[in-house]
């Protein structure tokens, strides 16, 4: 089944966020090679494509897991959560529509 993972980032991560980006980004390609991801990317903290100093204000990924726990593990197991990068990290099951 398809989950939702919603991360929201603690106020001035934007240093920590650069720092973890790549350790998030190899566990995010695991996903996609294992054919399980449907879509990740973060929120900007402004309305641009490129925030620059404003940074990001959270996170979405959009994946396949085996159960709503396992989804809860691997979310929690996300390197920005270890950095303190996320505050908050919410996971919903999700039923893709369309397209």
């Amino acid at each position: 089944m398809l989950y939702a993972v919603i991360a929201t980032d603690a106020p001035n991560s934007l240093q920590d966020r650069l720092a973890t980006r790549p350790a998030h980004l190899a566990r995010l390609e695991q996903l996609k090679n294992e054919g399980r991801l449907v879509l990740a990317g973060p929120h900007p903290a402004i309305d641009s494509n490129d925030p620059g100093e404003a940074g990001f204000s959270g996170s979405l990924v959009v994946a396949e897991f085996d159960s709503l726990e396992a989804a809860q593990q691997w979310a929690e197991a996300d390197p920005y959560k270890a950095a303190g990068v996320y505050v908050n990290v919410v996971v919903k099951p999700f039923k893709k529509v369309l397209p």
